[in-house]
């Protein structure tokens, strides 16, 4: 697997110059909440670094939802910069997985286009939720810093 044995959150502090004023958005999944909520703390630890104060948090039932409840908040707040969607799918004995993370990536794909701002796409989906829990603060860092830094980057470069 190409995470193995690397932990992947360290960033350039650089990377956050001139963020401060961003207008963000986080839509969290409150399924599997126990990886969610960290991935969510690794994202605002990275928005408190950049000073960013003026964020708009929401959270839906389950992943499949992210796509709506990040349209409706751009739509609630045309001031955006940019969201960022939490989510966590591991895969089960079912299709189930197949289909929620195909409608999930296409959904937040045509939100990012129909609005063309960015969505930082922060959705695990992981085998089992070991490999969760290792991509959400444990030995490969935590995905929500990335995201958050990534959404940050795709701010700047649209400004």
């Amino acid at each position: 697997m190409a995470t193995e044995g690397h932990h992947l959150s360290s960033f350039n502090a650089k990377s956050l110059e001139g963020t401060s004023s961003f207008h963000v958005g986080i839509v969290i999944s409150e399924w599997n909440a126990d990886i969610t909520h960290a991935l969510a703390q690794g994202a605002m630890d990275v928005f408190t670094q950049a000073g960013i104060t003026s964020i708009e948090r929401i959270s839906v039932p389950g992943s499949f939802e992210l796509p709506l409840a990040a349209q409706q908040l751009f739509m609630k707040h045309p001031e955006l910069d940019g969201v960022l969607v939490i989510g966590n799918v591991i895969q089960g004995e079912t299709k189930h997985f197949d289909f929620v993370c195909q409608g999930l990536t296409q959904g937040v794909m045509d939100v990012m286009l129909k609005f063309n701002k960015p969505v930082s796409f922060c959705v695990l989906t992981d085998l089992t939720k070991q490999q969760s829990l290792d991509r959400s603060g444990g030995k490969h860092g935590n995905k929500g810093v990335e995201c958050a830094v990534a959404l940050l980057q795709m701010i700047k470069l649209q400004k």
